[in-house]
Formats: structure tokens, C-alpha cells, sequence
């Protein structure tokens, strides 16, 4: 029996692992910046808008920087495009928080940038960067992991948050 969608699928599983989310996040970024003079402004006093502009900032450097360094500790590749080459299930250090802290980090990035533009609309860039990379980044990692190292990566992924 064949339904009309199944090449719809077969399609979307060709987008997997194509595009490196940090270029995702930029191109997302820029369409952010394209839209933030539609719509209502963000009613925020400036001195709130770049605390919290800062405090996403930092954080969201931080999240990238800790998974990246945690990954070369442990000698397993950082290239999001090969889960295939992964050679170590990493659990420490900021992985102990959450599973995906480099996307964790590109999240908070745009939501700085979101404050930044003080604008409503920019707002929905964080949510299509969830939705891509939940669909198209990490769903087919999580397939990889579990494939790779089984009963350990359910009980990682059983205790720690995809996000946060």
C-alpha cells in the first residue's frame, strides 16, 4: 500500500544534515533584521534591552564554547554535517544539562538579537531555528546516537533535556 505523502518524506530526509546550523542561524538572523521594521516595537527601557542583550550574549558564547571544547576533550568530531563520525557519547561537563548545548547557544544568540532589534516579528527566528534544527539536526543525531551507542545514549537522553 503507498500514500501520497511518502515522497514528501523521502524529500525531507534529503535536507538532513545539509546545512551547518551555525549558517542557519545566520541566515535566520538576517531575515530577523529584514522584518524588524514591521509591527509593533518591543516596549523595553534601553538599559533593560542591553542587559538582557548582553546576559543572552554571554550565555549563548558560553553554551557554544563549553560544547565545542567539551567535544575536542573528548576527541569526537564537532562537524554537525557527520554524526556518523562520532566517536565518544559526551555526558560532561555542559552536557550535563542539556544534550545540544552548541544549538542551545546559537537559540540564545538569536534571541539576543531579537532584543536587539526591539521588534516583535524578529521574535519568530528563534522558533523556526527550534523547529529546523529539532527536525533536520537533531532528530537524525539522535537516530545516529542511538545506532551508535545504544542502551547508554537512552539513558542519557532519558535524564537530560534536548534544550534545557
Amino acid at each position: 500500500m503507498s500514500f501520497g505523502w511518502q515522497p514528501q518524506i523521502a524529500n525531507m530526509r534529503a535536507l538532513e544534515h545539509k546545512i551547518p546550523p551555525p549558517l542557519v542561524a545566520l541566515v535566520i538572523a538576517t531575515a530577523m533584521w529584514s522584518i524588524s521594521t514591521l509591527g509593533p516595537s518591543l516596549p523595553l527601557a534601553p538599559i533593560v534591552r542591553q542587559v538582557a542583550v548582553v546576559a543572552l550574549g554571554v550565555l549563548g558564547v558560553g553554551f557554544d564554547l563549553l560544547g565545542v571544547l567539551t567535544f575536542l576533550r573528548s576527541k569526537t568530531t564537532v562537524n554537525p554535517l557527520h554524526p556518523d563520525k562520532t566517536s565518544a557519547l559526551v555526558t560532561t561537563s555542559v552536557y550535563r544539562l542539556t544534550r545540544n548545548p552548541m544549538y542551545l547557544g546559537l537559540l540564545l544568540l538569536l534571541a539576543a538579537w531579537g532584543i536587539h532589534l526591539s521588534a516583535l516579528w524578529p521574535f519568530l527566528g528563534p522558533v523556526l531555528f527550534v523547529l529546523y534544527i529539532n527536525r533536520f539536526q537533531i532528530a537524525p543525531e539522535e537516530r545516529m546516537l542511538r545506532r551508535l551507542f545504544g542502551d547508554g545514549y537512552a539513558a542519557y537522553a532519558a535524564r537530560v533535556r534536548r534544550w534545557l
